[in-house]
């Protein structure tokens, strides 16, 4: 689909250099953060030749243990970018401009009808340890992934994948889903299906351009990764060694930067871009889809009243938010997608600040009295909280009480038991996974956990949940203008219904030191990519 291949990140950049660079680093020290440029450049060196070998460093900023390519790590932000330097799918995805490329696929799908493709493999594809990629490989691993929980729901529309002959798969589908297709294979990573699931685990290995030498994704470990030196596909690796060093403390990426005992660091929080310009380096915030959002339990009243939910967003201050909290780093929510995505639509419903709409909306759903707990992810998010029970407090009409935790999902299951929560806050952006507007609107809102187990909107029974159901459907059977506009009803449901809904759109920061590094280039969600990423000489 032409549309999703478009890459359009607004990119400024200013330079500190020399006097002003002092002046930034004095800043810093004064604990002022940077403006809302999207782009910061530090003292040069982006021109740099790439060295002979070399090493590749990074400061990572989310830790994990779950190195199992199946179900693509569970979603594990760290993970997941390892898993696409070590493993290929039949297509893989640039996190840069969400365009497919085929990777362990000879090239594009063979249609043998509207529900059936067939799909070469690339001559030659061998995993680490020096054994051919076969399709009984591809076939294993989409048996696998369509049975996981995180991103079997992403692929309810393969019937089934089957071995052709040892170089071709045959995909059939449940229903046409061509202008999708390719990006949504993706999703799946191949591994030898000799693999136990207890070696999946430990040690996977897989047919990308670098491999696992040690992996320990706790905070103050090491990923390790080396060359494969079987890889005969187009992203070959670039450097000798690649190392991850996982640093959740934000002051000890930034310092490690600073340093230069890394070349890159991911998640650079607002506050400390100017430091990182006054030693060098450079910054550059990507404008995406990543989002804080407020959950509702549409379970339990008065929060199962749309209007109710809608009143929240009327009550808070979001452009106040985004220039106090967020160092003017992020984007008001006027669609379900950001503004620049290449599908975006302004929704019939846009929330503004407007606390007299907010009591109105309340008072239409009979709540004269609202006292409530705000349950509060403890990470980044939990520095907005104070503002929202701020804004909220303001109404008149009751009290926001904050309870910040670590939020324990795999407590909030499919379940007949009402949950106890009223609201949530916490960040989330499926956008590591793909960009398409089905996939990015199935994550929250489709047959699954979500819908049924914490927001638990699929059980609200007014309708609306299965309305938006039977709209998505249509539009992953269409293409065009029609599938666009099948999607942008579904948005409007969404904005409307607001069972789970952002904040604002968020830009991911990250910085790296051009005098160490060329190639490389940010993304605008989760995790980093080295792919084609050199050390500089």
């Amino acid at each position: 689909m032409e549309k999703l291949s478009e890459k359009n990140l607004s990119r400024r950049t200013f330079v500190v250099g020399g006097a002003a660079a002092a002046a930034a680093a004095s800043l810093a020290l004064a604990g002022c953060s940077g403006g809302g440029e999207t782009k910061s450049e530090g003292q040069g060196g982006g021109d740099a030749a790439p060295a002979e070998g070399g090493a590749l460093t990074a400061a990572c900023g989310y830790s994990s243990t779950n190195v199992d390519p199946v179900d693509l790590n569970g979603g594990s932000a760290l993970m997941l970018a390892a898993t696409m330097h070590v493993f290929e799918g039949l297509y893989d995805l640039d996190l840069h401009t969400y365009e497919t490329y085929p990777a362990l696929a000879a090239g594009d799908p063979t249609p043998v009808s509207d529900t059936e493709y067939e799909i070469t493999l690339r001559e030659g594809a061998t995993f680490s340890d020096g054994t051919a990629v076969t399709a009984d490989d591809v076939v294993n691993a989409f048996e696998l992934n369509m049975a996981a929980g995180t991103i079997g729901p992403f692929l309810t529309f393969i019937a089934g994948v089957a071995k052709k002959d040892d170089a071709t798969v045959t995909i059939t589908l449940n229903y046409p889903f061509e202008s999708l297709l390719k990006a949504r294979l993706s999703l799946v990573k191949v591994f030898p299906a000799s693999l136990s699931e207890d070696d999946r685990k430990k040690m996977p290995i897989g047919s990308g351009p670098w491999k696992y030498v040690s992996i320990n994704g706790d905070d103050g470990g090491i990923i390790e990764f080396a060359p494969n030196e079987n890889y005969n596909g187009s992203k070959a690796a670039t450097a000798d060694s690649m190392s991850w060093n996982v640093l959740l403390d934000d002051t000890a990426r930034t310092t490690a930067l600073q340093e230069g005992s890394v070349q890159v660091m991911e998640n650079v929080p607002a506050v400390n871009e100017e430091q990182l310009l006054g030693a060098g380096a450079s910054v550059e915030f990507v404008q995406g889809f990543s989002q804080a959002f407020l959950m509702f339990n549409c379970q339990k009243a008065p929060f199962n009243d749309k209007r109710v939910r809608q009143a929240f967003f009327y009550a808070i201050d979001i452009d106040k938010m985004i220039s106090n909290s967020l160092a003017g780093k992020a984007a008001k929510v006027t669609g379900y997608l950001n503004e620049d995505h290449p599908n975006y639509h302004e929704a019939s419903t846009v929330y503004t600040y407007d606390p007299e709409k907010a009591k109105e909306l309340l008072a239409e759903a009979g709540v004269t009295e609202l006292n409530f707990t705000l349950d509060v992810n403890n990470n980044w998010v939990a520095d907005l909280a104070p503002q929202i029970k701020e804004d909220f407090d303001a109404l008149g009409i009751g009290e926001c009480t904050i309870n910040e935790l670590k939020i324990d999902w795999a407590s909030y299951a499919p379940s007949d038991t009402e949950l106890s929560y009223d609201v949530m806050l916490t960040p989330g952006d499926p956008t590591c996974f793909g960009n398409d507007p089905d996939l990015l609107m199935n994550w929250w809102y489709g047959d699954n956990v979500w819908t049924e187990g914490r927001s638990c909107w699929q059980k609200a029974g007014d309708g609306k949940w299965e309305e938006l159901q039977g709209l998505m459907q249509q539009a992953r059977e269409a293409t065009g203008d029609e599938q666009q506009e099948l999607w942008n009803q579904c948005f409007d449901i969404i904005a409307e219904e607001a069972p789970i809904y952002a904040l604002f759109h968020r830009q991911t920061g990250t910085g790296w030191q051009e005098s160490m590094i060329t190639g490389f280039e940010p993304i605008g969600t989760t995790g980093l990519i080295f792919l084609g990423a050199s050390a500089t000489a």
